[in-house]
Protein backbone atom coordinates (compact mmCIF):
# COMPACT_ATOMS: atom_id res chain seq x y z
CA UNK A 1 0.00 0.00 0.00
CA UNK A 2 3.03 2.42 -1.10
CA UNK A 3 4.25 2.11 1.94
CA UNK A 4 1.70 3.46 4.77
CA UNK A 5 1.71 1.16 7.48
CA UNK A 6 -1.61 0.12 9.30
CA UNK A 7 -1.84 0.50 12.81
CA UNK A 8 -2.54 -2.13 15.16
CA UNK A 9 -5.69 -0.43 16.67
CA UNK A 10 -7.05 0.10 13.03
CA UNK A 11 -6.14 -4.22 11.96
CA UNK A 12 -10.12 -5.70 12.73
CA UNK A 13 -9.83 -7.81 15.91
CA UNK A 14 -10.74 -11.82 15.06
CA UNK A 15 -14.10 -12.57 16.57
CA UNK A 16 -14.99 -14.65 18.99
CA UNK A 17 -18.16 -15.91 16.73
CA UNK A 18 -19.14 -15.45 13.07
CA UNK A 19 -22.85 -15.58 12.13
CA UNK A 20 -24.60 -15.83 8.62
CA UNK A 21 -27.99 -13.81 8.95
CA UNK A 22 -30.88 -13.90 6.43
CA UNK A 23 -32.77 -11.17 6.32
CA UNK A 24 -36.74 -11.16 5.37
CA UNK A 25 -35.83 -10.56 1.61
CA UNK A 26 -33.21 -13.98 1.83
CA UNK A 27 -30.17 -11.71 1.56
CA UNK A 28 -27.84 -13.03 4.01
CA UNK A 29 -25.58 -10.75 5.87
CA UNK A 30 -22.24 -11.69 7.63
CA UNK A 31 -22.48 -10.64 11.33
CA UNK A 32 -19.36 -10.80 14.32
CA UNK A 33 -19.04 -11.12 18.07
CA UNK A 34 -16.49 -9.62 19.88
CA UNK A 35 -15.87 -9.74 23.78
CA UNK A 36 -17.37 -11.25 26.21
CA UNK A 37 -20.20 -13.33 25.41
CA UNK A 38 -21.45 -13.61 29.35
CA UNK A 39 -21.78 -9.43 29.16
CA UNK A 40 -24.41 -6.89 28.05
CA UNK A 41 -24.73 -6.55 24.36
CA UNK A 42 -23.75 -3.35 22.12
CA UNK A 43 -24.82 -3.34 18.26
CA UNK A 44 -23.08 -1.73 15.75
CA UNK A 45 -24.27 -0.84 12.32
CA UNK A 46 -21.11 0.86 10.39
CA UNK A 47 -22.34 3.25 7.06
CA UNK A 48 -21.96 3.58 3.57
CA UNK A 49 -18.88 2.42 1.79
CA UNK A 50 -17.71 0.92 5.06
CA UNK A 51 -17.75 -2.56 6.63
CA UNK A 52 -16.99 -3.89 10.20
CA UNK A 53 -13.96 -3.62 10.15
CA UNK A 54 -14.44 0.62 10.43
CA UNK A 55 -15.16 -0.54 13.99
CA UNK A 56 -12.01 -1.98 15.46
CA UNK A 57 -10.52 0.57 17.53
CA UNK A 58 -14.26 1.05 19.24
CA UNK A 59 -14.76 -2.67 19.47
CA UNK A 60 -11.05 -2.78 20.82
CA UNK A 61 -12.13 -0.59 23.67
CA UNK A 62 -15.55 -2.84 24.51
CA UNK A 63 -14.88 -6.03 24.10
CA UNK A 64 -13.44 -6.36 28.13
CA UNK A 65 -17.01 -5.10 29.13
CA UNK A 66 -19.19 -5.60 26.23
CA UNK A 67 -20.43 -8.79 23.99
CA UNK A 68 -19.93 -6.44 20.58
CA UNK A 69 -22.25 -7.49 17.64
CA UNK A 70 -20.93 -5.74 14.33
CA UNK A 71 -22.59 -6.88 10.98
CA UNK A 72 -21.78 -5.83 7.43
CA UNK A 73 -24.54 -3.61 5.69
CA UNK A 74 -25.87 -5.31 2.41
CA UNK A 75 -23.26 -5.67 -0.09
CA UNK A 76 -20.38 -4.20 2.12
CA UNK A 77 -17.82 -5.88 3.49
CA UNK A 78 -18.50 -9.72 3.59
CA UNK A 79 -22.21 -9.74 3.49
CA UNK A 80 -24.34 -10.72 0.05
CA UNK A 81 -24.60 -7.96 -2.29
CA UNK A 82 -28.30 -7.42 -3.82
CA UNK A 83 -28.94 -8.51 -7.19
CA UNK A 84 -31.04 -5.93 -8.07
CA UNK A 85 -31.63 -1.81 -7.13
CA UNK A 86 -35.01 -2.86 -5.85
CA UNK A 87 -32.91 -4.78 -3.04
CA UNK A 88 -31.59 -0.91 -1.48
CA UNK A 89 -33.89 0.73 0.59
CA UNK A 90 -34.01 2.44 3.78
CA UNK A 91 -36.70 -0.25 4.27
CA UNK A 92 -34.37 -3.36 3.81
CA UNK A 93 -32.03 -1.15 5.81
CA UNK A 94 -34.39 -2.02 8.86
CA UNK A 95 -35.22 -5.41 7.75
CA UNK A 96 -31.71 -6.22 8.17
CA UNK A 97 -31.12 -4.40 12.09
CA UNK A 98 -34.49 -6.51 12.96
CA UNK A 99 -33.06 -10.25 11.32
CA UNK A 100 -29.67 -9.44 12.95
CA UNK A 101 -31.36 -8.38 16.19
CA UNK A 102 -33.23 -11.41 16.46
CA UNK A 103 -30.45 -13.85 15.70
CA UNK A 104 -27.92 -11.73 18.38
CA UNK A 105 -30.55 -10.39 21.06
CA UNK A 106 -32.63 -13.32 22.49
CA UNK A 107 -35.92 -12.68 23.50
CA UNK A 108 -36.90 -10.75 26.71
CA UNK A 109 -33.09 -8.87 26.72
CA UNK A 110 -32.17 -5.71 25.00
CA UNK A 111 -28.90 -4.04 23.54
CA UNK A 112 -27.82 -0.37 23.26
CA UNK A 113 -27.80 0.16 19.66
CA UNK A 114 -25.12 2.66 18.11
CA UNK A 115 -24.68 3.73 13.96
CA UNK A 116 -22.60 5.76 12.76
CA UNK A 117 -23.61 7.26 9.22
CA UNK A 118 -25.82 5.01 6.89
CA UNK A 119 -25.88 2.69 10.45
CA UNK A 120 -27.59 5.36 12.10
CA UNK A 121 -30.19 6.02 9.72
CA UNK A 122 -30.97 2.17 10.06
CA UNK A 123 -31.59 3.05 13.72
CA UNK A 124 -33.90 5.66 12.58
CA UNK A 125 -35.37 3.84 9.60
CA UNK A 126 -36.12 0.77 12.06
CA UNK A 127 -37.73 3.43 14.68
CA UNK A 128 -41.03 2.29 15.50
CA UNK A 129 -40.62 -1.40 14.45
CA UNK A 130 -41.65 -3.74 17.74
CA UNK A 131 -39.56 -6.07 17.20
CA UNK A 132 -36.84 -3.36 17.04
CA UNK A 133 -38.13 -1.39 20.23
CA UNK A 134 -38.23 -4.33 22.26
CA UNK A 135 -34.56 -5.36 22.06
CA UNK A 136 -33.53 -1.92 22.10
CA UNK A 137 -32.50 -0.61 25.57
CA UNK A 138 -30.75 2.66 24.34
CA UNK A 139 -29.23 4.07 21.16
CA UNK A 140 -26.27 6.38 19.53
CA UNK A 141 -26.88 8.11 16.71
CA UNK A 142 -23.17 9.05 15.48
CA UNK A 143 -22.56 11.11 12.25
CA UNK A 144 -25.76 10.60 10.63
CA UNK A 145 -28.51 12.88 9.61
CA UNK A 146 -31.99 12.00 8.66
CA UNK A 147 -33.03 14.01 5.78
CA UNK A 148 -31.74 16.39 3.16
CA UNK A 149 -28.77 14.93 3.11
CA UNK A 150 -27.49 16.39 -0.61
CA UNK A 151 -28.62 20.26 0.80
CA UNK A 152 -26.03 20.41 3.54
CA UNK A 153 -22.94 18.32 2.41
CA UNK A 154 -19.97 21.24 2.69
CA UNK A 155 -18.00 19.07 0.50
CA UNK A 156 -17.74 21.57 -2.10
CA UNK A 157 -15.77 24.95 -1.05
CA UNK A 158 -17.14 28.14 -0.33
CA UNK A 159 -16.53 29.75 -3.65
CA UNK A 160 -18.96 27.61 -5.15
CA UNK A 161 -21.90 29.93 -3.45
CA UNK A 162 -24.64 29.65 -6.00
CA UNK A 163 -27.21 27.24 -3.99
CA UNK A 164 -28.45 25.55 -6.96
CA UNK A 165 -25.48 24.42 -8.61
CA UNK A 166 -24.11 23.65 -5.10
CA UNK A 167 -26.68 20.89 -5.00
CA UNK A 168 -26.01 19.64 -8.73
CA UNK A 169 -22.64 19.28 -7.96
CA UNK A 170 -23.06 17.32 -4.29
CA UNK A 171 -25.59 14.86 -5.93
CA UNK A 172 -23.53 13.98 -8.71
CA UNK A 173 -20.31 13.87 -6.53
CA UNK A 174 -22.75 11.66 -4.72
CA UNK A 175 -24.33 9.21 -7.15
CA UNK A 176 -21.29 8.61 -8.81
CA UNK A 177 -19.59 5.36 -10.47
CA UNK A 178 -16.31 6.27 -10.95
CA UNK A 179 -14.19 3.34 -9.58
CA UNK A 180 -12.26 4.59 -6.49
CA UNK A 181 -9.40 2.04 -7.91
CA UNK A 182 -6.09 1.34 -5.78
CA UNK A 183 -5.34 3.76 -2.79
CA UNK A 184 -3.20 6.26 -3.87
CA UNK A 185 -1.38 9.57 -2.22
CA UNK A 186 -4.21 11.75 -4.22
CA UNK A 187 -7.28 9.21 -3.62
CA UNK A 188 -5.88 9.33 0.17
CA UNK A 189 -6.02 12.82 0.09
CA UNK A 190 -9.31 13.64 -1.41
CA UNK A 191 -10.98 11.07 0.70
CA UNK A 192 -9.25 12.79 3.95
CA UNK A 193 -10.67 16.29 2.60
CA UNK A 194 -14.05 14.97 2.13
CA UNK A 195 -14.46 12.66 4.98
CA UNK A 196 -11.54 13.23 8.39
CA UNK A 197 -10.63 16.29 10.05
CA UNK A 198 -7.37 17.92 9.16
CA UNK A 199 -5.55 16.92 12.15
CA UNK A 200 -6.06 13.13 10.73
CA UNK A 201 -2.96 11.31 11.01
CA UNK A 202 -1.71 8.89 8.27
CA UNK A 203 -2.33 5.63 9.88
CA UNK A 204 -6.91 6.65 10.14
CA UNK A 205 -6.55 8.02 6.51
CA UNK A 206 -4.81 4.75 5.35
CA UNK A 207 -7.37 2.17 7.33
CA UNK A 208 -10.21 4.48 6.07
CA UNK A 209 -8.98 4.28 2.64
CA UNK A 210 -8.65 0.55 2.44
CA UNK A 211 -12.12 0.34 3.90
CA UNK A 212 -13.83 2.76 1.44
CA UNK A 213 -11.78 1.74 -1.44
CA UNK A 214 -12.82 -2.55 -0.80
CA UNK A 215 -16.71 -1.03 -1.31
CA UNK A 216 -17.71 -2.68 -4.65
CA UNK A 217 -18.44 0.44 -7.18
CA UNK A 218 -22.00 -0.58 -8.31
CA UNK A 219 -22.65 -1.08 -4.06
CA UNK A 220 -21.47 2.51 -2.87
CA UNK A 221 -23.70 3.84 -6.06
CA UNK A 222 -26.78 2.28 -5.37
CA UNK A 223 -26.85 2.84 -1.66
CA UNK A 224 -26.04 6.41 -3.02
CA UNK A 225 -29.39 7.07 -5.08
CA UNK A 226 -30.98 5.06 -1.42
CA UNK A 227 -28.97 8.28 0.32
CA UNK A 228 -29.69 11.08 -1.94
CA UNK A 229 -34.06 10.68 -1.69
CA UNK A 230 -33.40 10.06 2.68
CA UNK A 231 -36.03 10.78 5.07
CA UNK A 232 -36.46 8.96 8.18
CA UNK A 233 -37.81 11.41 10.00
CA UNK A 234 -40.67 9.82 10.97
CA UNK A 235 -38.71 6.48 12.15
CA UNK A 236 -36.36 8.87 14.03
CA UNK A 237 -39.43 10.50 16.24
CA UNK A 238 -40.63 7.19 16.99
CA UNK A 239 -37.75 6.11 18.56
CA UNK A 240 -38.76 5.78 22.02
CA UNK A 241 -35.57 4.44 23.43
CA UNK A 242 -33.08 6.59 25.45
CA UNK A 243 -31.02 7.84 22.38
CA UNK A 244 -27.95 10.30 22.34
CA UNK A 245 -25.88 11.77 19.28
CA UNK A 246 -22.47 12.17 17.97
CA UNK A 247 -21.08 14.55 15.81
CA UNK A 248 -17.64 15.68 14.55
CA UNK A 249 -17.89 19.78 14.06
CA UNK A 250 -15.47 19.56 11.17
CA UNK A 251 -17.75 17.32 9.33
CA UNK A 252 -18.71 18.12 5.71
CA UNK A 253 -21.22 14.56 4.98
CA UNK A 254 -23.50 14.94 7.77
CA UNK A 255 -22.83 18.31 9.10
CA UNK A 256 -23.54 19.40 12.88
CA UNK A 257 -27.13 20.94 11.73
CA UNK A 258 -28.31 17.49 10.99
CA UNK A 259 -27.57 16.38 14.68
CA UNK A 260 -29.16 19.43 15.99
CA UNK A 261 -32.10 18.42 14.37
CA UNK A 262 -32.42 14.86 15.81
CA UNK A 263 -32.19 16.22 19.01
CA UNK A 264 -34.87 18.20 18.44
CA UNK A 265 -36.98 15.20 17.11
CA UNK A 266 -36.08 12.16 19.54
CA UNK A 267 -38.49 11.73 22.22
CA UNK A 268 -36.17 10.95 24.95
CA UNK A 269 -32.57 12.83 24.18
CA UNK A 270 -30.05 11.81 25.88
CA UNK A 271 -27.73 14.83 24.89
CA UNK A 272 -24.87 16.06 21.90
CA UNK A 273 -21.76 15.54 22.14
CA UNK A 274 -19.83 17.41 19.82
CA UNK A 275 -16.23 15.91 19.04
CA UNK A 276 -14.23 19.57 17.99
CA UNK A 277 -12.16 19.21 14.76
CA UNK A 278 -13.05 15.53 13.68
CA UNK A 279 -14.69 14.56 10.22
CA UNK A 280 -17.40 12.43 9.26
CA UNK A 281 -15.35 9.32 10.64
CA UNK A 282 -15.42 10.32 13.92
CA UNK A 283 -15.69 6.07 15.88
CA UNK A 284 -11.84 6.09 13.43
CA UNK A 285 -10.85 9.45 14.41
CA UNK A 286 -12.13 9.68 18.13
CA UNK A 287 -12.66 6.32 19.35
CA UNK A 288 -12.19 6.47 22.42
CA UNK A 289 -15.01 9.00 22.45
CA UNK A 290 -17.14 7.35 20.94
CA UNK A 291 -16.50 4.36 22.40
CA UNK A 292 -17.36 6.08 26.02
CA UNK A 293 -20.46 7.74 24.38
CA UNK A 294 -21.58 3.97 23.72
CA UNK A 295 -20.28 3.10 27.39
CA UNK A 296 -22.38 5.78 29.08
CA UNK A 297 -25.28 4.75 27.50
CA UNK A 298 -24.97 0.92 28.48
CA UNK A 299 -24.62 2.01 32.17
CA UNK A 300 -27.68 3.97 31.72
CA UNK A 301 -29.97 2.20 30.32
CA UNK A 302 -28.53 -1.71 30.19
CA UNK A 303 -29.04 -3.93 33.04
CA UNK A 304 -25.97 -5.10 34.53
CA UNK A 305 -23.73 -3.40 32.83
CA UNK A 306 -20.86 -2.71 33.74
CA UNK A 307 -20.34 0.73 36.12
CA UNK A 308 -19.57 3.83 34.89
CA UNK A 309 -16.43 3.81 37.08
CA UNK A 310 -14.67 1.43 34.37
CA UNK A 311 -15.91 3.47 31.39
CA UNK A 312 -13.11 3.82 28.40
CA UNK A 313 -10.92 6.46 28.52
CA UNK A 314 -12.37 9.65 27.78
CA UNK A 315 -15.74 8.75 29.11
CA UNK A 316 -17.92 12.06 30.13
CA UNK A 317 -20.71 12.27 32.68
CA UNK A 318 -24.48 11.30 31.75
CA UNK A 319 -26.37 14.68 30.39
CA UNK A 320 -29.04 15.85 28.21
CA UNK A 321 -27.40 19.20 27.37
CA UNK A 322 -24.74 20.42 24.50
CA UNK A 323 -21.11 18.84 25.61
CA UNK A 324 -18.21 18.97 23.66
CA UNK A 325 -15.17 16.46 24.33
CA UNK A 326 -12.09 17.75 25.43
CA UNK A 327 -9.43 17.25 22.23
Amino acid sequence: MNGVRLPEEYEPPVPVEELSVRSADGIRLHVEVHGRLDAPTVVLAHGWTCSTAFWAPVIRLLADRYRVVAYDQRGHGHSEIPPSRARYSTRALAEDLSAVLARTVPAGERAVLAGHSMGGMTIMAAGGRPEVAERTAAAVLISTGPGDLVAELTVLPPAVRARGLRRFLHRQLLRSRMPLGPVSPVSRAALKYATMGVGSPAGQVEATARIVHACPTAVRANWAAVLDRLDVHAGLARIAAPTAVVVGTDDRLTPPVHAHRMVAELQDAQGLLLLPGVGHMSPLERPAEVAAEIHRMASAYLTAAPAAATAPAGAVPASTDERTAVA
